[in-house]
């Protein structure tokens, strides 16, 4: 893949860490590619049920596109058509967390919030910061910094592109635990491990659900829901969490 970015997979939860110490995690378009084709291996592997996202070191998450290869594209249209590393992460069927380890800036803020969940080191910095150099983000950010935090908080990170404390992020609904740097990475694999003991093909439903409740109405939205969860009971994994209940014992779940 690079050497830019790593792969680790234990047990069932693998571990995608940008590894451009130097540069602060930025994303080159060879690490793009490499992110796509990580991401297609583990929608394919049953045995991934979560995936960890995060940076090397303690400096930074991301601070996002590397800004010294942006002249590299020969028009703005190719560069509006490259391969985009926010879509390859919420491209991903399983679920996702991002372990934000000191700055998560620009596309690495995108990063972030096209995770399921996001814990944060008690060092991190979120900030939307394009607009200080001259354009705006174009990973999500202005839909999915909306939905995480509102439009006012979203504007305010938008407008003057100045960073919050992990503090604020997490009073603002950005993230949902801080951690002390030393603890952060051991809690995202917690939580992980935690969800992939949970029942593979719900977790992944779970997942679609969640992303049509940001766009459906109400009634379109449980009825979806229910549809989903008819799914669901149908899978052998749904079968065998019944007779383990009536068992009282740990279910076996199989992806089935």
């Amino acid at each position: 893949m690079s050497e830019n970015v790593l792969f680790k997979l234990s047990g069932h939860v693998a571990t995608i860490t940008l590894n451009r110490v130097a540069k602060l995690n930025s994303v080159t378009p060879e690490m793009a590619d490499a992110i796509f084709k990580l991401v297609e291996r583990c929608n394919q592997d049953d045995d991934v049920r979560a995936i960890i996202l995060t940076g090397a070191g303690d400096r930074a998450f991301s601070a996002g596109s590397d800004i010294r290869e942006l002249d590299d594209y020969p028009t703005p249209w190719k560069f509006r058509n490259r391969p985009d590393y926010c879509d390859a992460i919420r491209g991903m069927s399983k679920p996702t967390i991002a372990a934000v380890n000191g700055f998560a800036l620009g596309g690495g803020l995108e990063l972030a919030l096209s995770c399921d969940i996001r814990l944060a080191s008690s060092n991190a910095q979120f900030g939307a910061a394009e607009i200080k150099l001259g354009w705006i983000g174009g990973g999500g950010v202005s839909f999915l910094l909306t939905h995480s935090i509102g439009p006012s908080n979203a504007a305010m990170m938008l407008y003057t592109g100045d960073s919050v404390n992990a503090e604020r992020a997490q009073q603002w609904g950005l993230v949902s635990e801080v951690l002390a740097a030393d603890q952060l990475q051991k809690r995202a694999l917690e939580l992980a491990q935690t969800i992939s003991t949970r029942a593979p093909i719900a977790a992944r439903t779970a997942k679609s659900n969640i992303r049509a409740a940001f766009t459906m109405p109400l009634e379109m939205a449980v009825q979806y829901e229910r549809d989903l969860q008819t799914i669901c009971m149908a899978t052998e994994d749904a079968k065998e969490g019944r007779s383990a209940f009536k068992e009282k014992r740990e279910p076996k779940f199989k992806s089935r």
